[in-house]
């Protein structure tokens, strides 16, 4: 079984490639800002590209800020920041360096193309793109479980490029998608990407998988009709939560998730998707034969 486990994942792991995930976090970037004085715009540049930046990486973020003001600014940008109380277009973001989340979110909410190069290059970005990073993994498992055990549901994987072919087993699917999510937390968070560059998390994420996979068929065994499939799903979404969480961590702050938190982390992602599965599942149920990966 166990050997029959690590040729799937192993087959799954030829679809996945390091190279397209380091070229979209490299993606050309133009950012607009615009200000009523010179001080503000500096002040934005700061916040966005902090001095505390290695200088080779602020140099390439500061090339990426355009300021719109001066009339050689080149135009178009990729999105604009703006500052409260100023002359705008119409879809640019107001930025207040007071309360700078709400803007943060509402670009990482709007331009999902630009994530990587956004976390990559500017710090500000990088939390909320990770935790987005995280739950789209988590919810592309949860989907995945609960359509393949489905009659008559195809899953629809049109935003897995991938994910091509049949898989061996859940096991190797859930696997293969956590450890893509390894290769993009650490392209968002400007580290290495690849696997060599990231043997030591690869090797913990497929020795974890026996585990979830242990957890989830003695859930399904215990829990009444049809209740076995949203444990096992709930399980897929809270076992990747917890290991995106512990690599968001070891990357930002250079250790992992300690045992009394991967505990506290699973109970309440547990929940979380229980609840998420429960609600797809009757969506699968009424729409028919072919779903996709739901956006929220």
């Amino acid at each position: 079984m166990i050997a029959r486990t690590l040729k799937g994942i192993s087959q799954a792991l030829t679809h996945l490639n390091p190279h397209e995930v380091r070229r979209a976090a490299r993606r050309p970037l133009s950012i607009g800002l615009t200000a009523s004085y010179g001080e503000s715009l500096a002040a934005f540049e700061e916040f966005l590209a902090p001095v505390r930046l290695p200088r080779e990486h602020r140099v390439e973020a500061l090339q990426c800020l355009i300021r719109l003001n001066e009339q050689s600014a080149p135009r178009p940008c990729d999105f604009e920041i703006c500052e409260p109380g100023t002359m705008h277009a119409r879809d640019a973001y107001v930025l207040d360096l007071n309360n700078p989340q709400p803007a943060i979110r509402e670009i990482v909410a709007d331009h999902e193309e630009l994530h990587l190069p956004l976390a990559r290059l500017f710090p500000p970005f990088r939390d909320e793109v990770c935790r987005h990073i995280v739950r789209r993994v988590c919810r592309e498992n949860t989907f995945f479980c609960l359509a393949t055990a489905l009659p008559n549901v195809v899953p629809s994987f049109l935003t897995l490029p991938w994910a091509l072919g049949e898989f061996a087993s859940d096991t190797a699917f859930l696997t293969a998608n956590q450890i893509r999510m390894a290769f993009l937390l650490a392209a968002a968070s400007n580290r290495p990407v690849g696997y060599a560059e990231q043997k030591s998390e690869i090797a913990s994420i497929v020795a974890g998988a026996f585990g979830w996979r242990a957890l989830a068929r003695e859930l399904v065994g215990k829990a009444p009709l049809g209740g076995g499939l949203i444990a096992k799903s709930a399980v897929a979404y809270a076992g990747t939560w917890v290991v995106g969480r512990s690599i968001e961590r070891l990357y930002r702050l250079g250790y992992g998730l300690s045992r009394q938190e991967r505990r506290s982390e699973y109970s309440i992602a547990y929940e979380r998707g229980r609840q998420f599965a429960a609600a797809l599942l009757e969506n699968l149920r009424k729409t028919g034969t072919e779903s996709r990966i739901p956006t929220c």
